[in-house]
């Protein structure tokens, strides 16, 4: 049995391709293992608060200064948690503005904590999140993974020096690009997605 958590950072609710290729993968791996279990976060439907003045304090641990501090500390706490007690990490990552979203990041943000999902040392900065996999699911307008235009894309490796960072190595990338090429294009893509997405799920 495999505990998976589920990050969707898209802000376009049920019309989002990144949302609907995440739940196919999900539908994917119970079909593989019934068993799986899922804790999921939907970022576009219940945003974290951004770090700021006001709720800073709590992201250090100190939950008296303020309420905001507290309820910022408390669900730091949530994140990090259950991205550890993952086996299997999904987010569903559309580009916005040749990043990722601001959502997403955020929830980076949470889950980036000197001590527990990383460290300093001697030798350099280690990742303490080890022995879990990631899948993350891109959904583009535009077409970044080659060519004169991949120059342009600062989610992907963004994303993947982020998981990296806190011990997440074994990554698998699934493009769902050219979605503004028209209609033909975009279900070509999204279909294509769909079968990468059924294989990996097969191969878990």
């Amino acid at each position: 049995m495999s505990k998976v958590l589920i990050i969707n950072s898209s802000i376009k609710g049920e019309g989002s391709v990144s949302r609907t290729l995440v739940e196919s993968y999900k539908a994917d791996l119970l079909k593989a293992d019934p068993k799986t279990t899922f804790i999921e976060n939907d970022l576009g439907v219940n945003p974290l608060p951004v770090l700021s003045a006001s709720n800073i304090n709590g992201f250090f641990g100190n939950i008296g200064e303020s309420v905001e501090a507290s309820q910022l500390a408390e669900t730091v706490e949530a994140r990090v948690s259950e991205l550890e007690a993952a086996d299997l990490i999904v987010i569903g990552a559309p580009m916005y503005n040749f990043g990722m979203s601001a959502l997403l990041k955020t929830w980076f943000d949470y889950v980036l904590r000197s001590g527990r999902t990383f460290r300093y040392t001697e030798a350099g900065p280690e990742g303490l999140v080890k022995g879990k996999k990631a899948v993350v699911i891109e959904t583009r307008d535009g077409f970044y993974s080659e060519g004169d235009a991949k120059a342009f894309d600062h989610q992907e490796g963004h994303i993947r020096t982020l998981l990296g960072f806190i011990g997440i190595t074994d990554v698998t990338f699934v493009r769902s690009e050219k979605m503004a090429f028209g209609p033909d294009a975009k279900a070509a893509a999204i279909e294509g997605a769909t079968k990468e997405l059924s294989q990996l799920a097969a191969a878990a």
